[in-house]
């Protein structure tokens, strides 16, 4: 079979043949291998649970795919609620016709992924639908984890908290971007896609006071939530926020604010300012810290900016919708 046919979703033996050749062979393991409606895992444990529907086009980009992007944002979902990552599930829906080349591509990143993580894929569900109902791939996980710290709670977050990007912003959205080719602009910039379980391992004695991966709406977003739902305040200065010189180029030709588009590998931490030294040498000795650096600290009502030349903005929560089917 090249192709997705209707009848891998028909619950006869195509669709036992297809989740046989195709998932099983990929994301096997003894839970969800027994093809049960829900599977029994042992937990008996405080439990954090997270779930997220991705729609990316197009799917394949430099740097990764929907199928990374699925499990990586959903661990990560988990890592930044202060939870260890245990068990996913996974939902994909198909149009008719898909290729099953892709298809495989996409999952093979995902189980490796999840063996770099740690975690296992333990019950999913496919479902094809005619071939102009959906343009692409969609792929639904839901996440559990063991719930160690508590990075969610906004009381937690004091003035004088520090602040740490744990990568350089904006790299995600201009890869897929130019990924479409819609731009008269060659070149390629790799997304910063990945899973953080080293990284956020190498923090768990310090004390985090709150932590949030930037992905839709970017670091603006996420700065301006904590905002609205505690009433803290940051001031952040543009000189100390890493970000790529090729990302900036373009964001600046095409008009948008780094700090509003999408990331798919950077988290905002914000930790006491006692402990912040400390977080950040940790960050940045694991493999996805390198480029991590303090940018500002709790203080105020708003979200203020130091400029480059030295004057102050307010940085707006992102309205609309930046770049469509980017996560």
């Amino acid at each position: 079979m090249n192709r997705v046919t209707m009848s891998v979703g028909s619950g006869g033996s195509s669709s036992r043949s297809f989740i046989s050749e195709i998932i099983f062979s990929r994301l096997g393991n003894s839970y969800l291998e027994r093809a049960s409606d829900a599977a029994i895992v042992p937990t008996g444990l405080k439990t954090a649970f997270t779930t997220d529907s991705y729609v990316v086009r197009p799917e394949f980009f430099p740097g990764g795919n929907i199928g990374k992007i699925a499990v990586c944002w959903t661990i990560n979902d988990l890592l930044v609620s202060g939870a260890k990552p245990l068990f996913l599930s996974f939902g994909l829906i198909m149009p008719e016709g898909y290729p099953v080349n892709d298809l495989e591509r996409v999952i093979d990143s995902m189980a490796y992924e999840c063996e770099k993580a740690g975690v296992q894929i333990v019950c999913g569900d496919t479902k094809v639908v005619e071939k102009d109902g959906v343009d692409g791939l969609i792929i639904n996980t839901s996440g559990i984890g063991e719930s160690i710290n508590n990075y969610t709670e906004y009381d937690n977050i004091k003035d004088g908290d520090v602040v740490i990007l744990t990568s350089d912003i904006a790299r995600h959205g201009m890869s897929v971007m130019l990924a479409r080719g819609e731009l008269v602009f060659d070149g390629q910039v790799e997304s910063d896609c990945a899973c953080l379980v080293d990284l956020f391992e190498s923090v768990r004695g310090f004390d985090v006071k709150f932590a949030r991966d930037a992905t839709r709406g970017g670091v603006a977003a996420v700065l301006n939530e904590i905002n609205t739902d505690s009433g803290r305040g940051f001031f952040i200065k543009e000189a100390d926020i890493p970000m790529d010189e090729n990302v900036g180029y373009l964001c600046d030709m095409l008009g948008f604010d780094p700090l509003a588009v999408a990331n798919e590998g950077l988290a905002v931490i914000i930790v006491s300012e006692a402990d912040s030294a400390g977080a950040l040498a940790k960050i940045r000795a694991s493999k996805n810290g390198e480029r991590a650096k303090i940018v500002g600290h709790v203080e105020g009502k708003g979200v203020v900016l130091e400029t480059l030349i030295g004057g102050k903005r307010h940085i707006e929560m992102p309205s609309g919708e930046l770049l469509p089917r980017i996560c």
